[in-house]
């Protein structure tokens, strides 16, 4: 019986800490809600940070060997992700739009091909939603487009805002579902 106390604690922190980082990820993306811009701007240092990383990845990779071609390769993609970054930490600005303008291409060619499989699939049931989806995709990712540069300020952190702020829903929702069975594992 030790043990079966012993998991239903495991069990009670795990969803006490599940539901603390719920709130938290609700919390995080009501203000990239509020304030899309410094969300954006957040979104575009991290990409610079993350590019950076992983042109120090190169690097590394470039000392694994494997012939004189792929140590080249390893350099020069390495170099092209540090300096990515850095610009991207210099200009976050300029960094932001550019993000922009490149989820705006993204959106869109996913509601086409949303739609296009939409045809492909139109005898199958609920394919009705998948067309949906990709009027939606179209719509927005013209939306984003057609007000670039000026939608650079909101977009990011909005769509990112709204991921999170649904993540965190979700989480909250599996975390108090978790705390209902416990209750009735233990009562």
């Amino acid at each position: 019986m030790a043990t079966e106390g012993q998991g239903l604690q495991a069990a009670k922190r795990f969803t006490r800490w599940y539901i603390v980082a719920a709130i938290l990820f609700i919390v995080v993306g009501a203000f990239a809600i509020i304030e899309p811009a410094v969300a954006g701007l957040g979104v575009a240092l991290l990409v610079g940070w993350l590019l950076i990383f992983g042109g120090v990845a190169h690097f590394i990779a470039a000392f694994e060997g494997g012939g004189t071609a792929r140590v080249i390769f390893q350099l020069l993609t390495g170099v092209i992700f540090v300096l990515g970054g850095m610009y991207m930490l210099m200009h976050p600005l300029l960094a932001l739009g550019t993000l922009t303008l490149f989820l705006a291409a993204v959106i869109l060619a996913a509601g086409i091909l949303e739609i296009i499989s939409y045809f492909r699939h139109k005898n199958e049931q609920a394919s009705g939603w998948i067309l949906l989806n990709g009027i939606v995709a179209l719509l927005l990712g013209c939306m984003i487009w057609v007000q670039w540069p000026s939608s650079s300020v909101w977009a990011i952190g909005t769509l990112v805002g709204v991921n999170l702020l649904l993540t965190g829903i979700t989480r909250l929702m599996f975390g108090l579902a978790g705390r209902t069975l416990i209750k009735r594992a233990t009562g």
